[in-house]
C-alpha cells in the first residue's frame, strides 16, 4: 500500500491480542518504531521509540501500553506525527515484538492478534500477522519521504526470529523489496 497526495500527517498503530489462558503466563505484545536519518536510511536507527520510551522531539508516542492484551479493542495505540517530524529523518520502521520471558512465542501461539494502522478513520493498513506466525518479531510498515519530501507508507510484513532487543536493531537495516 502506498499513500499518495500529501502523504499521511498523523497516523496512528494500533494493536490487539487476547489475554493469556487462565494459568499460563502473560502474552506481552509492544509496537516499536525506529527512526532512521537521511544521512543513514538503512543504518542504524537515530532512535526507536517503544512502551518505555517517546521521540525526542514528542512527533513519536506510545498512547496506550498492555502488558497482558487485556481490554477491549485495541490495548495498545502509537501515534506519529510526521507532518511535525524533523527533515532530519527519511524514513521509520515500524513493527511488533513479542517478550520471550517467560515463555518464548510466535505469533501463532497469540489469539485474536492484529494491528491496524490508521489516519483519522482511514484504515491505511490492517493485518492479523497469519502470514508472520512462525515469527517472534516484525516489521509492519515503512514510511519513507519520497524525492518531494513528502512521506510514503509501504506495507512491509517481514517476520523475525530474532529476540525483540536484535529485531529492534536490524529491523530497518533491509530496503523493502518493491
Amino acid at each position: 500500500m502506498k499513500v499518495v497526495g500529501r502523504g499521511p500527517g498523523k497516523v496512528e498503530i494500533r494493536l490487539k491480542w487476547d489475554p493469556s489462558p487462565l494459568g499460563e503466563s502473560p502474552r506481552h505484545l509492544d509496537i516499536v518504531a525506529a527512526t532512521y536519518s537521511v544521512a543513514d536510511p538503512f543504518g542504524r536507527p537515530a532512535y526507536v521509540v517503544h512502551y518505555d520510551s517517546r521521540s525526542p522531539d514528542g512527533t513519536i508516542n506510545m498512547n496506550r501500553h498492555s502488558r497482558t492484551g487485556m481490554g477491549f479493542g485495541f490495548v495498545e495505540v502509537m501515534s506519529l506525527e510526521f507532518d511535525r517530524l524533523s527533515s532530519a529523518y527519511s524514513r521509520v520502521v515500524a513493527g511488533v515484538v513479542i517478550h520471550q520471558e517467560p515463555d518464548p512465542r510466535t505469533f501463532g501461539d497469540m489469539s485474536n492478534a492484529g494491528v491496524v494502522i490508521a489516519e483519522g478513520h482511514q484504515e491505511l493498513l490492517a493485518d492479523d500477522f497469519s502470514g508472520v506466525a512462525v515469527a517472534r518479531a516484525t516489521t509492519v510498515a515503512e514510511f519513507a519521504r519520497n524525492d518531494a519530501g513528502e512521506w510514503e507508507m509501504h506495507e512491509m510484513i517481514r517476520g523475525s526470529d530474532s529476540d525483540p532487543e536484535t529485531f529492534i536493531s536490524e529491523m530497518g537495516t533491509v530496503p523493502r523489496s518493491a
